[in-house]
């Protein structure tokens, strides 16, 4: 019988491959500039990443959940993933992780 992996150990898992997704324009990753707003696993490992970009026209509005998505279905032990873009709530500079903030500058 497969052991099961906790859930909080895929969590942190998918995080560490979100953090290395970069913005286009802001060298930060997407986890630490708080376009994450949700990593949802279920009991059959299957992902759902509910995400936002930084703004709708972004430039890679289109290839950044695809991204998201491949780089989480990736991660060993998910079977499958699904990202959800959301634009509710907006984003904003208030979502930047403190480390986010240092590398920008802005503590």
């Amino acid at each position: 019988m497969e052991s099961k992996i906790p859930k909080k150990v895929l969590e942190d898992a998918i995080v560490q491959q979100l953090k290395l997704i970069y913005d286009p324009e802001i060298p930060v990753d997407i986890y630490n500039l708080g376009l994450i707003y949700d990593i949802d696993i279920d009991d059959e490992n299957n992902a759902k990443i509910l995400m936002t970009l930084t703004a709708p026209n972004c430039p890679v509005a289109d290839s950044l959940p695809e991204e998201v998505k491949t780089r989480v279905q990736a991660t060993a032990g998910i079977n499958n993933a699904e990202v959800e873009l959301t634009f509710d709530p907006p984003w904003t500079k208030d979502f930047l992780s403190e480390e986010a903030r240092l590398m920008l500058g802005m503590m």
